[in-house]
């Protein structure tokens, strides 16, 4: 079956290389290292040897001898890799990312098959544990002639792909798995609670499963939940967290002597950037104090903030959710007389939300968001633009996401320095203050003439629902393999797709890394020409 894949892929490189430009070939490059992952991770008999280029590859190479990209491939070496060599182009090695094991400070651990081989429902199929090297790609998509971005020189960064391994590092029997909710509300935190507790349960046989209440502090200030699948069955249905959350209370010393005292041996922690700084922390300890347990972090995050990941849960069902206040702000604004619709949408750092649920609606006439400056007053200003609209439709939709105009709003110098649970700057409400902004122009400008705005937030709405059914699904593969990654020994590391494919990540990668809006990336250009909105640049 792998062959046969393998010969597919060449044969469609065969057919872009005839029919696509140099400055298209670029999409080639994706499917190329496609078949070079699929080749290098398969003993497949029919690998290519080191520097041997893919036929499609070596039919574009010659029939654009001016290409920059176009210089022989290098010869011989390994048999591990395929190379692709060119001036510009030479793909030598795979940077794999080391992931934090149990073994690395607990040599001698025992091991034992998993035990998904004795299920009474399920017998793997052969190929079914993922093995050392199987890897996923960080970036799979590549400009070769290096004129739009530079071209992949360097050894590609991978991550060890995520699912069950044919051993384990734990015997289920002495399993106690502590699971915790952190920080703000998300979609689908509940389905992610019953999937770690069903899957614990029913694919390896855990019985000691745990709710920490209350976020963080609740390690060491209350009891902690007995869980089981009868339990959490209906969960997923609900919004919100049932183990309830805080933001707040992080004390290391206490949550990890709580772990300890408790026997916890396995803990899943779901929170955002902030929760993922405090699991680095946390996993860091426990492996100062040579602690037999494994630490794993479930990223959550409905402004869709965090990094490296393709999403998080919840995001795709805040944007479902969000779209339903933009139709009811676009029925306000077009029933009225010079009428606004004003939508504000969570992003405090990013404005992701308001992006998709902009692209997604189509009634959106102007979107603000963090990554972006505006301005009110004057030509090319968010008032010009505005009146412009209002002549020509009878009415205008406006979305903008919390973040968005806070350097622009008067504030005091006690609200500049107020600070929430968490450490993070008090934001002012930036829809309020546009609505009052809105009135005080409309006044000003056209006074006598009727205008109606009409403010709607919909900011703890789109968090506190239950999780749609692509989300749930989401939540079930990010929980099954968490459970397999620590099961497995892995410990400071989290699950999530990267391209499409499940990776374990570092955690401490993750807990860095932020994922915003690129105003030169094609989503945003898509939502400028959709909206026909300035860019708010100033000119001197």
């Amino acid at each position: 079956r792998g062959i046969r894949v393998l010969r597919v892929a060449q044969s469609l490189l065969r057919v872009f290389a005839r029919h696509l430009s140099p400055s298209r070939f670029s999409l080639c490059a994706s499917l190329s290292l496609c078949v070079c992952g699929c080749a290098s991770t398969r003993p497949l008999p029919e690998r290519r040897r080191e520097g041997e280029l893919i036929p499609a590859m070596a039919s574009y190479l010659a029939a654009n001898p001016d290409n920059p990209s176009s210089a022989a491939p290098a010869a011989g070496g390994s048999d591990k890799l395929t190379r692709l060599s060119s001036r510009n182009f030479a793909l030598t090695s795979i940077d794999l990312q080391k992931l934090p094991h149990l073994r690395d400070y607990l040599p001698g651990l025992p091991t034992q098959s998993n035990p998904i081989d004795r299920s009474p429902f399920y017998r793997p199929f052969p190929g079914f544990y993922i093995g050392p090297a199987e890897v996923v790609l960080r970036h799979i998509l590549f400009d070769l002639s290096g004129v739009h971005s530079p071209a992949p020189t360097r050894s590609l960064l991978a991550y060890h792909g995520a699912g069950p391994r044919e051993v384990i590092y734990f015997d289920p029997h002495t399993v106690r798995a502590a699971i915790v909710t952190c920080g703000g509300l998300c979609p689908g935190l509940n389905t992610v609670i019953r999937e770690l507790v069903v899957g614990l349960w029913d694919l390896y046989g855990v019985r000691q499963i745990y709710g920490v209440r209350d976020g963080y502090r609740g390690f060491y200030s209350s009891e902690p939940l007995r869980l089981e699948p009868k339990m959490v069955n209906h969960w997923h249905k609900m919004g919100g967290t049932a183990l309830a959350t805080s933001r707040g209370g992080f004390d290391l010393d206490k949550i990890v002597g709580a772990i300890e005292t408790r026997g916890f041996n396995q803990v899943y922690i779901i929170g955002g950037d902030g929760t993922m700084r405090g699991a680095v922390e946390i996993f860091e300890e426990v492996r100062r104090r040579r602690l037999n347990v494994s630490i794993t972090g479930i990223p959550k995050t409905v402004d869709n903030d965090i990094g490296i990941i393709d999403r998080s849960f919840g995001f795709e069902t805040a944007v479902e959710m969000a779209q339903q206040a933009i139709s009811a702000a676009h029925v306000e604004a077009e029933s009225a007389v010079n009428g606004i619709g004003l939508v504000k949408l969570m992003g405090r750092s990013t404005g992701h939300i308001a992006l998709h649920a902009t692209l997604s609606s189509r009634d959106v006439d102007c979107c603000l968001i963090p990554e972006t400056d505006f301005y009110l007053e004057g030509k090319g200003g968010l008032f010009e633009f505005l009146d412009q609209r209002l002549q020509q439709m009878g009415h205008a939709v406006l979305v903008v996401a919390e973040g968005a105009g806070q350097d622009i709003i008067p504030r005091t110098e006690a609200q500049r320095e107020e600070r929430d649970p968490s450490g993070n700057p008090v934001f002012l409400d930036v829809g309020a203050w546009l609505k009052s902004e809105l009135k005080r122009w409309w006044e000003r400008e056209h006074a006598g003439e009727l205008f109606t705005v009409k403010y709607i937030d919909p900011t703890y709405m789109i968090r506190a629902v239950p999780a749609n059914a692509t989300d749930n699904l989401y939540c079930t593969l990010l929980a099954h393999s968490s459970i397999h990654g620590i099961m497995a020994g892995y410990t400071g590391f989290v699950s999530g797709p990267i391209n499409g494919n499940y990776a374990y990540i570092p955690l401490a990668e993750v807990a860095m890394a932020k994922n915003v809006v690129d105003t030169k990336d094609h989503k945003w250009a898509w939502v400028r020409s959709v909206t026909n909105q300035p860019d708010f640049a100033k000119s001197d």
